[in-house]
């Protein structure tokens, strides 16, 4: 039986009824699950998938904590929940400082920021209802440890896919079947390997700015690229940072190519115990036709 990814949906602007359409399809289609990236008033998303579909879970990934006091998440997410018959999951992370540095909000540390806002979500679940399951963004091993320690699952996004088994090792192996598992993997379906990097360049150009990101890579075995990158970034040339960034590392932290190649590289995400959630682009459209492309791929 052919395992299918998760599909990653986001509500742009006057299009979000084409794309609770597709959502509805990918649940016809048998797709893992749907997953509503942080931007664009992901929760409203959610809200919406609980009434136009009826069995596919879905999730946030992620919530910013930082967006919301932990009592308002709580209603919204314990409200989603009960009236998706609980396919719901709250997925939530810290964001990106740059974003959270332009919105004007106040930060603390990661961790401790998160495991407050954690203990505050479930203080609430009294007044608010039952609280869905929660899943944290943990790109690296200190998050990760933590989700295991107050969740029930982890999220990454941009994962190498070389990388991802040493840090699933830390999941104890009892906790293996219940702790949920998913990875958003920027995808594109073209049999032009250098076009289809291209779209990737663009996508990932704004994480290789982040410091966190660039040392989970070069954890992951990619401290030559990050190197080169930090040197391109520091000089303000955004073409040079762009042309650090080697196929090697494209290719561990993205999926490529004609059907089959991506078809066996969303299998390889599934054979590592993660859940691949396909965030689609396309060479020549939108949102809408590269989710159609990733419908193809499984008709």
């Amino acid at each position: 039986m052919t395992l299918m990814p998760a599909l990653s949906v986001i509500g742009s602007p006057n299009k979000r009824l084409a794309i609770l359409e597709l959502a509805a399809e990918a649940e016809a289609r048998g797709f893992a699950g749907l997953a509503c990236p942080g931007v664009g008033g992901n929760l409203a998303l959610c809200v919406s998938l609980a009434h136009t579909t009826n069995t596919i879970s879905f999730w946030s990934s992620i919530q910013p904590i930082y967006l919301a006091h932990p009592l308002e998440t709580a209603a919204n997410a314990a409200h989603i929940a009960e009236v998706s018959g609980g396919r719901f999951s709250l997925g939530l992370g810290v964001s990106h400082s740059p974003m959270l540095d332009r919105m004007g909000l106040a930060t603390g540390k990661p961790l401790s920021d998160m495991r407050e806002y954690l203990a505050s979500l479930r203080k609430s679940e009294r007044s608010a209802g039952a609280l869905p399951s929660i899943l944290l963004a943990a790109l690296r091993d200190r998050m990760l440890d933590l989700a295991l320690e107050i969740a029930d699952g982890a999220l990454w996004a941009n994962a190498s896919l070389s990388h991802t088994p040493t840090q699933v090792q830390r999941i104890p192996a009892i906790r293996r079947e219940s702790f949920r598992l998913a990875n958003m993997v920027p995808t594109v379906i073209d049999a032009d390997l250098d076009a289809a990097r291209a779209i990737h360049r663009r996508t990932l150009g704004g994480y290789i700015s982040l410091p966190n990101y660039r040392n989970y890579w070069r954890t992951a075995g990619y401290g030559d690229e990050m190197d080169s990158i930090e040197l391109a970034l520091a000089a303000g040339d955004r073409d040079a940072a762009s042309a650090a960034m080697s196929n090697r590392w494209i290719d561990d932290c993205t999926i490529s190519g004609s059907a089959t190649r991506v078809r066996d590289r969303l299998a390889e995400w599934h054979a590592t115990g993660v859940t691949p959630i396909a965030v689609m682009s396309s060479t020549s459209g939108g949102q809408a036709k590269a989710i159609r492309e990733l419908f193809d791929l499984y008709s």
